[in-house]
């Protein structure tokens, strides 16, 4: 295990993270009409936490071997959506434009998923969480647009 690229890639996890911790759901979030099935608060933290230390191990993972330029390109552009949607949602309160952001993350952590099955088969595993929390969060995205559509 190579420390130094770990912590690199949870640093970038860390700046999606800190969005979230900057730009809290609040009022606004509350006074949503939302699905029945919305998890409560505290399972966005447990998951996130968990799933930022794959995220983290798979990238450093794929920085460690051959032939891995698409797959870190992917694992850099799920990232940057990752980061962008909290703005969108919360900050914003555009959920029809971080629909379409969720849209974009669901395909690059799809194929980010997909292509780090060919370099490495663990790094790959490491994503199947995220790829399916990113299928909840799109659903609940385009759930709480259709139960809101002044929004």
């Amino acid at each position: 295990m190579d420390w130094s690229l770990f912590f690199t890639y949870f640093g970038a996890c860390a700046a999606a993270a800190a969005t979230g911790a900057m730009i809290q759901p609040g009022e606004w979030y509350d006074a949503l009409n939302k699905p029945a099935w919305t998890p409560p608060r505290w399972v966005f933290l447990v998951a996130w936490t968990t799933l930022y230390f794959l995220m983290s191990l798979a990238g450093m993972r794929l920085a460690l071997a051959a032939d891995n330029g698409q797959a870190v390109a992917l694992w850099s552009m799920q990232i940057a959506l990752n980061t962008l949607w909290t703005p969108i949602y919360f900050g914003l309160h555009r959920i029809k434009a971080a629909m379409v952001v969720m849209a974009c993350l669901w395909l690059a952590v799809a194929m980010a998923t997909y292509s780090f099955f060919f370099v490495d088969f663990w790094a790959g595993i490491m994503f199947l969480p995220y790829l399916l929390w990113v299928t909840i969060a799109g659903a609940l995205n385009y759930s709480t647009m259709r139960l809101n559509p002044g929004f």
